[in-house]
């Protein structure tokens, strides 16, 4: 008999993408556009549960055998009822589990495209459909399927936001059920979240875990056509993100998404995943974003904080990173009013080292239009000096 299909990877899904570091005078980018998949597949543990132990206390001692045959039958009785009250929690939480299942599943979308497939939310009764931008970029063909089967439907692409790594698909013609989206500024570090989505391929799939962390600064790698993004104020889940979940639902338990899964962490040392660390856009985010793809294709209130300046990546010969290159400077921008030349270097922000784009980008993706930065310069005679400089806004797509 033949043995079980080989499940494989796909390409455009929250796969490992990492690339090396750019070289001088290479990935040049406006700060606070830079690069978001720290994408790679994990294989995460879910959360086990288990109801509360019910312990009955034995009875008094007794000087007969019957009334020590009482006792016994008495204690035999409480063990009964304390293992019937052990598994009520579980079958509570079971129920909920089923319950959630069938209100979010029907709203959570397979997304193939000629570069891969990954997963999607509906976001409204029109049509369109939240996903990753990583999943759709590049594409020619974009097709849609219902996590419970039936026909592919043709999709066009509405708009992409990169910085953010969100995108805006839509079907015509289709009777698709909207997701209801929760305020993920409430998320609470623990409490339970299940992940719904396409990994491997494996349509309608569910896993569960917990929010592990809140407000993770994530940082990812360009991979193909998509650039790679920094995403702020993301939520750290255990819940399992495989390659294909990128794009679907985080969902808390009262049925509402919670963020979009976007990429799960690896360790190069371990040479692999590193298990029950995955990453969710946070849906005030998609509530930001996706609103102005749907209307305009592009997105014009970025929420993000920019130097104004276009940067790369500096160097040593030994290969080290060790500081971001100014390479043009936006005519009155932020960092054109503080004094900041092409030439210059920037060695930190705040305090805090930037030896890459990545580093630079994750300081600025903490920070907000209008805020103050101390921006550490070196030029280009050797001289070091701290400039302030008020934060403008990263340009739309």
């Amino acid at each position: 008999m033949p043995g079980p299909p080989e499940i494989q990877d796909h390409a455009g899904s929250a796969g490992p993408a990492c690339a090396g570091p750019p070289a001088v005078g290479r990935d040049q980018s406006e700060v606070g556009s830079v690069d978001n998949r720290i994408g790679i597949g994990v294989r995460a543990g879910a959360v086990v549960l288990a109801g509360a132990l019910a312990l009955a206390a034995c009875g008094e001692d007794s000087r007969t055998a019957a009334r020590t045959g009482a006792s016994a039958s008495a204690t035999a009785s409480s063990g009964a009822a304390g293992g019937a009250a052990a598994g009520a929690p579980v079958a509570q939480t079971e129920a909920q589990y089923e319950k959630v299942v069938n209100e979010v599943l029907p709203s959570v979308v397979q997304i193939k495209t000629d570069e891969g497939e990954g997963s999607g939310v509906v976001y409204d009764d029109q049509g369109d459909i939240v996903t990753n931008a990583h999943v759709v970029a590049g594409a020619k063909q974009i097709t849609v399927t219902a996590a419970s089967g039936g026909q592919a439907l043709d999709a066009e692409l509405v708009g992409s936001f990169n910085a953010d790594d969100l995108a805006v698909v839509k079907v015509s013609g289709a009777n698709l059920k909207a997701a209801r989206f929760a305020d993920s500024g409430n998320a609470k570090v623990g409490q339970m979240v299940l992940a719904m989505g396409n990994p491997l391929g494996l349509a309608g799939s569910v896993t569960n875990g917990i929010v592990s962390a809140l407000n993770r600064t994530v940082s990812t790698q360009r991979e193909g056509a998509f650039p790679g993004a920094t995403i702020g104020n993301a939520i750290q889940t255990s819940a399992a993100i495989n390659p294909g979940n990128s794009g679907g639902a985080l969902v808390d338990m009262s049925g509402q998404v919670l963020g979009i899964p976007t990429a799960a962490a690896s360790d190069p040392q371990m040479g692999g995943a590193a298990v029950g660390i995955g990453f969710a856009t946070p849906s005030n985010t998609v509530k930001s974003i996706v609103p102005q793809l749907i209307k305009d294709g592009k997105v014009s209130n970025t929420g993000r904080a920019a130097l104004g300046v276009t940067v790369r990546t500096i160097i040593d010969q030994s290969g080290e990173e060790t500081s971001v290159g100014v390479v043009s400077v936006t005519r009155g921008g932020p960092a054109d009013a503080a004094g900041i030349k092409a030439g210059d270097m920037i060695v930190s922000v705040n305090g805090t080292r930037t030896p890459s784009q990545t580093e630079l980008a994750e300081v600025l993706a903490q920070l907000s239009p209008g805020d103050t930065a101390k921006v550490e310069i070196k030029d280009t005679g050797g001289a070091t000096r701290t400039v302030d400089v008020k934060l403008g806004e990263l340009p739309g797509s």
